[in-house]
């Protein structure tokens, strides 16, 4: 079995239990069990309070807009070199994409936050998210998860680098996960979201980045310009592995 085979093997056995899981998760319903101990009739103690609300919320909007400017400057000055420019490009393309996926499915969401329920002081009652075309009297536009692309978002970082530059790759999946989960708490404990809702952005910009990213075999190669016998040719050469002009 080839390396490539199984890395995709292990990506479809991932992605398919985590589907599974979420499945579960949202048949439970766990989420208003688990969003009651943050939260209860007279709102969220923790909806402004300066680590959810400015730390995790307003300083992960920054460090979204940083990593992206990163990943611009990344295609035409790059930090990952082995990495081939097709490569750069469709891994800035994939973060865009789920950047603006996840709050488009949330804008046309009949789903209203957990602050607007009446059990926590609002004014709508609970209406499962997969329940489609019944409003739950809220304001809605809540699911899933818009400030978890600020993390989740960049899991096409994990499938860019893992063969090129594997120790960044798991550094990157790390850092991903880890703030992936952060935010999700700090949304959790405002009452700005359920679980379900970060768990499902997740998984949508997973399934994004692997079916994008996770099963490209090769990138094109770029072509170069080299000195041939004193004379400039064109000529195709793998990124990897450019030639300098003498």
């Amino acid at each position: 079995m080839t390396h490539s085979l199984r890395w995709h093997r292990r990506d479809l056995a991932i992605t398919l239990a985590a589907l599974l899981l979420l499945l579960a998760w949202d048949a439970s319903g766990a989420d208003l069990w688990l969003e009651r101990f943050y939260g209860g009739a007279q709102g969220f103690p923790l909806r402004d309070h300066w680590f959810t609300a400015r730390v995790l919320h307003d300083g992960g909007r920054l460090l979204a807009g940083a990593v992206v400017a990163a990943l611009v400057l990344n295609v035409w000055w790059p930090w990952t070199p082995r990495l081939p420019r097709a490569a750069r490009v469709a891994w800035l393309a994939v973060t865009l994409v789920g950047l603006a996926m996840i709050p488009l499915l949330k804008k046309n969401s009949l789903t209203s936050c957990p602050w607007d329920l009446d059990e926590f002081g609002g004014a709508a009652h609970w209406v499962s998210h997969w329940t489609f075309g019944i409003a739950d009297g809220g304001v809605g536009h809540c699911f899933p998860s818009g400030h978890a692309t600020a993390a989740v978002a960049f899991f096409g970082g994990w499938f860019a680098l893992r063969e090129p530059h594997p120790r960044l790759a798991r550094a990157w999946l790390a850092g991903v996960l880890v703030l992936g989960l952060l935010f999700g708490w700090g949304q959790l404990a405002r009452g700005a979201h359920f679980a379900s809702h970060t768990l499902w952005s997740a998984w949508l910009c997973w399934t994004l980045g692997l079916a994008v990213l996770g099963y490209r075999r090769s990138w094109p190669a770029t072509t170069t310009v080299v000195s041939v016998g004193g004379s400039r040719s064109l000529r195709v050469l793998p990124s990897t592995k450019r030639k300098r002009s003498t």
